[in-house]
């Protein structure tokens, strides 16, 4: 399996999330993707390669060009309000809620900001925009591999991407790669593609961008929205519209889910993915439903995505994984490539 890695990832390290009314440190930090890195070659799997940059027009696939444009000119601006912003992170403070206008682009940044965004935790810093940018350039590639015949791959970049939507940014995430190499395979030529988000938090984002369409099937297991972020979307009844409709599954699960219930909810999704007729797949791969993540509140133990990762490799579709959460850093890497170690065992 060929992993496309983006070298710099580390180039975005938020200082400080807002976290009910206190700046505490930033959950989502470079020591996730680099503890994966290790143990990918502590186990000789490391196939990795890099990407090469990404044609704006990929991102802009999925992403509204003001948005884009926003995000790649987002810390000069935040900079130029005030030379001393260089040593703080730039969160958003303002936000366009119902009977607001969206439609009107404001001159001032932090307005702009607020209207892009949909949380205080999620920290632009000197260089978000370069690794989201390159994220993005990995999932690309990943799916070009997988067109060009390639059985596997896996996305290994952060900032994560499964709650970025089409024109905002939130929950740690600022380009949706899933969805970037979901509509690179559709551009490459495959009719349908599936999209499975198995983080504990719903990929609110990845629904939000093809909710609509008929040709990229959604499905994620997740904590039950009532209870758990992003709170606003993940709910059962959201099937897709238009034509959409029934393209959109949510399997929510509530706070202390163990791998069997879990499991059994990942068999439905799979089962209607394949009912779907998908000709690739592609994984939001979040860890954070491990036992110990501080964050989550699912009971999977690390042993236990040894057989999520057979579970994927007998679908026998091309598979691309793009790493997502986990916040149990010491163990994500073993999570993480258990998961990987399994599928190419089965799939070959």
């Amino acid at each position: 399996m060929k992993t496309f890695y983006n070298e710099h990832h580390s180039l975005h390290h938020g200082r400080h999330e807002m976290f009910r009314g206190k700046l505490v440190p930033c959950v989502e930090v470079p020591d996730r993707a680099d503890f994966v890195l290790r143990e990918l070659r502590a186990r000789g799997l490391a196939d990795i390669v890099s990407a090469p940059d990404v044609d704006p027009a990929a991102i802009e696939r999925v992403h509204a060009r003001r948005y884009v444009d926003f995000l790649s000119t987002a810390w000069d601006e935040w900079v130029a309000l005030d030379p001393a912003n260089a040593e703080l992170d730039a969160l958003p403070s303002y936000w366009p809620i119902r009977t607001f206008r969206s439609d009107v682009l404001p001159a001032s940044f932090p307005a702009r900001m607020g209207l892009f965004s949909y949380d205080a935790g999620s920290p632009i810093t000197a260089g978000t925009w370069t690794a989201a940018r390159q994220g993005a350039a990995c999932a690309v590639g990943a799916a070009d591999h997988l067109l060009q015949g390639g059985r596997s791959a896996f996305v290994l970049t952060r900032p994560p991407g499964h709650h970025a939507g089409h024109d905002f940014f939130g929950g740690y995430c600022f380009v949706n790669n899933a969805a970037v190499a979901a509509q690179r395979l559709r551009d490459g030529g495959l009719a349908r593609v599936a999209v499975l988000d198995i983080d504990y938090h719903h990929g609110n984002g990845t629904q939000a961008i093809f909710y609509e369409r008929g040709d990229v099937f959604f499905a994620s297991v997740h904590g039950d929205p009532h209870t758990e972020y992003p709170y606003y979307l993940g709910y059962a009844d959201e099937r897709g519209s238009g034509a959409g409709a029934d393209c959109n599954l949510n399997l929510p699960l509530p706070r202390g889910t163990g791998v069997g219930r879990w499991r059994e909810a990942m068999a439905t999704a799979l089962q209607a993915i394949a009912r779907f007729g998908a000709e690739a797949l592609v994984v939001s791969l979040g860890l954070d439903t491990f036992a110990d993540d501080p964050i989550a509140g699912f009971t999977l133990q690390s042993g236990d995505y040894l057989r999520i990762g057979d579970d994927f490799g007998a679908t026998g579709l091309p598979t691309l994984f793009v790493f997502e959460g986990g916040y149990a850093v010491a163990e994500v890497g073993v999570n993480t490539v258990n998961v990987l170690e399994a599928f190419k065992q089965r799939a070959g």
